[in-house]
């Protein structure tokens, strides 16, 4: 026994557990690391095994089970035949005047006959004009009574026939229609009733007013 060691009364074979070193720790965890890093390795192997794989046998399943991945041979010869019918084939109607002119030919144009059963149509008839209407003249010593004043004398005309059919007094009068110039450039009809005279003209006119028409005695 060694008395160097301060005073403790301790021989070889005595040790005490805090005073040993830490070696043996060390050993075991240097031990599992190297296995887990060993299983990371071998995990990234296998994935990277597995996916690789997949994507080689990708182009294999695209391609068909029974594909062999051979070349396709060109078969022998030229690969450009001369047809049968060297012109092409024939359509019905080729050659008409339509495919010609098509092609910068010049046609004849054919004017087609009268084709059997037609009835020619009737022409039609022309519409003759009316006959202007005879402006009549009164006597000389007679005096007019003004009934109104038309832009054309078809309107006079028949304004005196409607005045004829009211008006009863009127029938074994005659009238006349005079056209006269009016501011404008304008030209009226102006429709009058013919009267021997001016008491006649007067009794008239009376009438037609009590009966609700204007009237103007003129001459």
């Amino acid at each position: 026994m060694d008395r160097n060691n301060d005073g403790l009364n301790l021989d070889d074979n005595d040790r005490l557990p805090w005073l040993e070193t830490a070696d043996g720790n060390s050993a075991t965890a240097n031990g599992s690391f190297m296995r887990g890093a060993f299983w990371a390795v071998g995990g990234l192997a296998l994935l990277a095994a597995i996916v690789g794989g997949y994507y080689w046998l990708q182009p294999r399943q695209a391609g068909g089970a029974n594909g062999t991945g051979e070349l396709i041979v060109a078969p022998k010869g030229s690969y450009k035949e001369k047809p049968a019918d060297a012109g092409g084939k024939s359509f019905e109607g080729e050659g008409d005047s339509a495919f010609a002119a098509s092609e910068g030919q010049k046609t004849g144009a054919v004017l087609a006959g009268p084709s059997v059963g037609t009835v020619p149509l009737p022409q039609p008839t022309a519409v003759q004009p009316a006959p202007p209407v005879a402006i009549k003249s009164a006597p000389t010593n007679a005096v007019l009574v003004q009934l109104g004043a038309f832009g054309d004398s078809a309107k006079a005309e028949a304004a005196w026939t409607g005045l004829k059919k009211r008006f009863g007094f009127l029938a074994g009068l005659n009238s006349k229609i005079a056209q006269a110039n009016v501011e404008g450039g304008r030209s009226v009809f102006r429709l009058q009733a013919v009267t021997a005279n001016s008491s006649e003209a007067q009794q008239l006119c009376a009438k037609l007013k009590v009966a609700g028409e204007n009237c103007l005695i003129v001459r």
